[in-house]
């Protein structure tokens, strides 16, 4: 018999975060450790160029609950989370960056949360990120509303919680890691946004710019409009008898 995966699994994606890895790894065992809950934690290195992969074999051998996948070839942020999901099987999903700016001390109240939705969503609070960085957020967030109708106050916050059955019907596309929530919802799947801390990088340099970060998004934005407007639902039915052999 194979073994019961752990109840969460918590997936980061990280490209060149060697200086984060063993400090991210600490802090999740810290905040997870006292719910008394079965976790694992998924780093997937996207073929880093520096010693990510040696850190988080070196994290593995400190914690066993630790473990690391590695792509051969860079395949960006959104392949690496859905490597990353595809590559576990706990019931609970909860996902983050690798720069240390998402809080591993906010995953508890994430958890809580999901006692009243299905996705929970966090939304970073008093933000230490740079200007650009700050309006492009604010930009893109009329633009979804805009373009989607529907206002979630922060998709590109990587810190969420939710059940593995929420991802019914999702696909993996280029862009996936800032559109999960808008797809969830709009497959009536329930979603909550809690506030979360968000903490200034300390270590390694952030992977986007202006046009990877907004242009790229709101490109992505339209095909994610044109998608939802085209996706097709089944309906309710009713069903008399069913087919049996004889």
């Amino acid at each position: 018999m194979s073994a019961v995966p752990p109840e969460i699994a918590v997936v980061v994606p990280v490209y060149n975060e060697a200086d984060n890895i063993l400090p991210l790894a600490d802090e999740v065992r810290t905040a997870l450790d006292p719910t008394g809950r079965s976790y694992e934690l998924l780093f997937v290195d996207d073929a880093s160029t520096d010693d990510t992969w040696n850190c988080i074999q070196q994290a593995h051998k400190i914690n066993r609950r630790v473990r690391g996948l590695r792509h051969l070839q860079n395949a960006g942020q959104s392949a690496a989370l859905w490597t990353g999901i595809q590559r576990t099987q706990s019931p609970i999903i909860a996902t983050m960056d690798g720069d240390l700016q998402n809080d591993p001390a906010d995953l508890p109240n994430l958890l809580r949360a999901m006692e009243h939705a299905d996705f929970v969503c966090g939304v970073r609070t008093n933000r230490k990120d740079d200007f650009l960085r700050r309006v492009s957020s604010k930009v893109a967030r009329k633009a979804r509303k805009y373009a989607l109708g529907v206002d979630f106050a922060d998709t590109g916050c990587a810190m969420r919680v939710f059940k593995r059955s929420a991802l019914g019907g999702v696909f993996a596309f280029n862009g996936l890691h800032r559109f999960l929530p808008v797809i969830v919802h709009g497959s009536g799947v329930t979603t909550r946004e809690v506030p979360i801390n968000h903490r200034p990088r300390v270590a390694g340099v952030s992977k986007y710019g202006l046009w990877n970060r907004l242009g790229r998004g709101v490109f992505d934005l339209f095909a994610i409009s044109w998608y939802q407007k085209r996706r097709v639902g089944t309906g309710e039915c009713d069903e008399c008898g069913s087919h049996s052999s004889q």
